[in-house]
């Protein structure tokens, strides 16, 4: 189905930076330059740059981001890693890889990781937190921050959806150990294929990824240190990742601007909560626009046939706990539980003009005009 307003708009986007994508991609081909290469340590130092840290190693995909810097930390069989159940199952499956058991607290009202319910968890046994920063809004880290020096637990940033998130003015990815990053098509920051990026300030951690990420040789020495894993961004993904940096911050905006729109256009109705929450430490980018919405699903199949392609991830509209074979149902996490019953994504692409958005706000309030 062609959708009026759809909920991402690929060709769109790659019509917009298709000449300067195609050169560079020609670029590396011609060279050959193809696995660990210039093109991968520009795009490297450049988001270090961004995320304001001193080292980024490239990765294959986020879910390689966390998996390979839990085990640089050293984290395995008997510790305990505390993350949310709000999330991709990708966030719990790299702790569970790692030889860790998960320990799942509940959200906020804003989706991410409740700082109050921290303490209540914490034991010996915690090594690590992961915060997930969903929806392009950053967790409480100050708050955090308190508490990972309170129990000198490591953190570790599930940053997969909020690339450009600050929290007074920090980017996230800087502030625990080590912060880890989707580049997936239609994240913030998006290849054309899979990618994920660690950052941290870290020497020993940045050189211990860069080995896991390369079956665990040093690439200097020519020495396989111990076993790792094929989990290298390839030099073609970093090079159109390079071309797409240069445009991220007015896609930040643009996604801004779409937030404003909305929130101007739904405030007012009583059956929706919009995605604006308090507080001036935060500066959100709104990789997401999650709405809570009676009758959620009558209003997701409503948008569609009026040409508007909302979202609703599997993997969040049944939290990760909720998976029988996963055995984690002994968590109560009843914040997670109410979400997931009416929270719906709107389109919020870079390449959706106002008078698209202006068009599924418009739909939004007549499906609420319409009688139940």
């Amino acid at each position: 189905m062609k959708y009026r307003v759809p909920f991402v708009d690929v060709p769109a986007h790659f019509q917009r930076i298709e000449e300067e994508v195609m050169a560079a991609v020609r670029n590396v081909v011609r060279k050959g330059n193809l696995i660990l290469r210039d093109e991968l340590r520009e795009f490297e130092d450049q988001f270090a740059r961004l995320v304001g840290t001193r080292y980024a190693v490239g990765v294959n995909s986020g879910t390689d981001a966390l998996h390979l810097t839990l085990r640089a930390l050293g984290i395995t069989q008997g510790d305990e890693v505390v993350t949310v159940s709000h999330t991709c199952v990708a966030t719990i499956a790299a702790i569970v890889h790692s030889g860790a058991t998960p320990v799942l607290v509940d959200v906020a009202d804003d989706f991410n990781m409740d700082m109050a319910k921290l303490d209540e968890v914490i034991t010996p046994r915690v090594r690590a937190i992961v915060p997930v920063h969903l929806n392009g809004r950053a967790c409480d880290m100050a708050r955090l921050q308190d508490i990972e020096r309170k129990h000198g637990v490591l953190v570790v940033e599930d940053c997969a959806q909020a690339l450009g998130a600050r929290f007074s003015g920090q980017m996230v990815g800087s502030f625990g150990r080590a912060g880890c990053f989707s580049l997936y098509p239609f994240k913030m920051l998006g290849a054309f294929g899979d990618g994920g990026m660690v950052t941290t300030d870290d020497p020993v951690l940045a050189k211990t990824v860069s080995r896991l990420r390369d079956y665990g040789e040093d690439r200097e020495t020519g020495e396989v240190l111990y076993f790792g894993f094929n989990s290298r961004l390839d030099n073609l993904q970093a090079a159109v990742l390079n071309v797409k940096l240069k445009y991220f911050p007015a896609w930040v905006e643009r996604r801004r601007a779409i937030a404003g729109l909305y929130r101007a256009g739904l405030s007012d109705l009583p059956q929706i909560v919009v995605p604006h929450f308090p507080g001036e430490a935060w500066s959100d980018v709104y990789m997401n626009y999650a709405v809570r919405a009676e009758r959620r699903d009558a209003l997701a199949v409503y948008l569609k046939t009026r040409g508007v392609e909302p979202l609703l991830p599997i993997s969040l509209a049944t939290p990760v706990h909720r998976h029988k074979m996963l055995k984690l149902e002994r968590f109560s996490l009843p914040v997670t539980d109410r979400l997931a019953q009416d929270f719906l994504y709107l389109p919020i692409s870079p390449e959706l003009n106002d008078e698209q958005i202006r068009y599924v706000i418009r739909c939004v309030m007549d499906f609420y005009q319409r009688p139940a």
